[in-house]
C-alpha cells in the first residue's frame, strides 16, 4: 500500500514543477524573438527607416558640414577634349656640357638625383685648360709685380700690357669652365703643379638629373651633353588641337590634365602658329604644377580645355557624386523631411571645371552638395544596400 501511494505522489511533484519552467522558457523565447525581429528597434539602432534611408540629427548635420541644395541647371563653359604629351619645361631645364675637349675624371651625381644650385656635378681634365691655367698664373705674377712697382716707376705700355694680359688669361679659364672660386684658389696657391687642367662643372640651377649619358674616363668633345637638369615641379603639356578647336581657346584658358591619381589644373601659356603637316593639328602649350612627381616627361595624357563656348546643364559639384557599392555613380538625395537621406544612382555625362554634369534626377531635387561622403558612410553603417534609380 505504501509503495502504491509513493509512486503517484512522486509523479505529481514532477508534473507540478515542470509547468512553470515551460511557461518561463516559452516567455523568454517569445521575448527574444520579438527583440530580434522588431523593425522599429532595428531602424533606431542604425538611424535607418523603412525605405532604406537614414535620418541624421541636427548635430550630425552641423558637425559634418552637410549642405543641401535644390538641383538646377548651370551655365558652364564647354570643354574641349584633346590628346597631350608631357614635356620638360624648357625654361626650367639646363644642359650640362663642356666647352673644350676634356676627359671625365669623376662623377659626383647620378641619374634621378636631386641637386642644388652650385653643386658639383662632374670633374673634368683638359690639356687646353692646363695651358690656360699656366698662362693665367704667369700673367697674374706679372700683374702683381707691376702693381707693386706702380705706374709712375714703369712705362704705361708695360703697365697696360700686364693688366690686359691678366684679364685675358682670367677670362679664358673662366670661358673654358673654371668657376671663380676655382680660379681664386689656383692663384692663391701660387703652386705651378696646380695647373693640371682639372676643373669642375657645377649645377646652374636646382633640379633633378633627368639625363646622364657618360662614363668615367671618356673623352668628350665640346658641346657634348653630359647631363640634363630640370626642375620637374613645373612641366609642359603639349595638347594637339584642330584649327577649329584652337579658335575656341585663348592664352590663359584653364586646362585639366587627367592622371592616375586624379586631375591636375593648369593653363594655356602659349599657342603655336604652325600646323603639323602630318597630323593637321596645332599645339597648345599648357604649364602645370607637378606635385609629388605625378607626371613624367614623355607620358601621354588626356587634356580638357576650357572653351569660349558656354552651355546650360544640370550640374552639381564633382565632390557631391560618389561611387555606390556596385561601382555606379550615386548622389545623396534628401527625402520628404530634412535630415532624411537616401542614395540615388545617376549618370555622369562629363566633368567641367569641377562640376559634374548628371542625368537621372529631375530639376529641383534636393541634393547633398557638401558632405556626400559622410552621408554615404552613414548609409553603409545602417546596413542597407541602396540601388535606387
Amino acid at each position: 500500500m505504501k509503495t502504491f501511494l509513493k509512486i503517484p505522489l512522486f509523479i505529481l511533484i514532477l508534473s507540478v514543477l515542470s509547468i512553470p519552467a515551460k511557461a518561463e522558457t516559452g516567455h523568454d523565447h517569445d521575448t527574444e524573438k520579438h527583440q530580434e525581429t522588431s523593425p522599429a528597434e532595428h531602424g533606431d539602432e542604425h538611424g535607418g527607416d523603412e525605405d532604406g534611408g537614414i535620418k541624421l540629427s541636427d548635430t550630425q548635420l552641423k558637425m559634418a558640414g552637410i549642405v543641401v541644395e535644390a538641383l538646377r541647371e548651370r551655365d558652364l563653359a564647354a570643354e574641349i577634349q584633346a590628346p597631350g604629351e608631357v614635356r620638360l619645361n624648357a625654361y626650367r631645364t639646363t644642359k650640362v656640357t663642356s666647352r673644350i675637349t676634356a676627359q671625365v675624371i669623376k662623377r659626383h651625381v647620378t641619374l634621378g638625383e636631386r641637386v642644388n644650385s652650385k653643386q658639383v656635378l662632374v670633374t673634368l681634365s683638359s690639356v687646353e685648360m692646363a695651358d690656360a691655367q699656366g698662362a693665367l698664373m704667369v700673367a697674374d705674377r706679372e700683374w702683381q709685380r707691376v702693381q707693386k712697382l706702380g705706374a709712375k716707376v714703369i712705362s704705361d705700355r708695360r703697365y697696360t700690357g700686364a693688366r690686359v694680359a691678366h684679364q685675358l688669361a682670367y677670362a679664358k679659364v673662366a670661358a673654358f669652365g673654371m668657376t671663380r672660386q676655382e680660379i681664386s684658389n689656383l692663384l692663391k696657391s701660387a703652386d705651378a703643379s696646380k695647373a693640371n687642367g682639372e676643373f669642375q662643372l657645377l649645377a646652374s640651377r636646382a633640379g633633378t638629373v633627368v639625363q646622364d649619358d657618360f662614363i668615367e674616363g671618356a673623352v668628350i668633345e665640346p658641346g657634348y651633353v653630359l647631363m640634363i637638369l630640370s626642375d620637374e615641379s613645373s612641366l609642359w603639356i603639349e595638347a594637339r588641337l584642330t584649327p577649329q578647336q584652337l579658335s575656341q581657346v585663348n592664352q590663359g584658358s584653364i586646362a585639366r590634365i587627367q592622371t592616375a591619381d586624379g586631375w591636375l589644373t593648369g593653363k594655356i601659356t602659349q599657342l603655336h602658329h604652325n600646323l603639323d603637316e602630318d597630323t593637321r593639328t596645332i599645339a597648345a602649350r599648357i604649364t602645370v604644377a607637378n606635385p609629388d612627381d605625378r607626371l613624367h616627361p614623355g607620358e601621354f595624357v588626356e587634356v580638357r580645355l576650357q572653351s569660349s563656348r558656354h552651355q546650360s546643364a544640370l550640374a552639381i559639384p564633382e565632390t557631391a557624386v560618389v561611387r555606390s557599392p556596385d561601382g555606379d555613380w550615386q548622389i545623396m538625395v534628401e527625402q520628404d523631411k530634412p535630415g532624411e537621406f537616401n542614395g540615388v544612382e545617376v549618370e555622369v555625362k562629363t566633368i567641367i571645371n569641377g562640376m559634374a554634369v548628371i542625368e537621372g534626377v529631375p530639376v529641383g531635387t534636393r541634393v547633398v552638395t557638401q558632405g556626400a561622403f559622410f552621408v554615404q558612410s552613414e548609409l553603409a553603417k545602417s546596413g542597407f544596400s541602396v540601388h535606387n534609380h
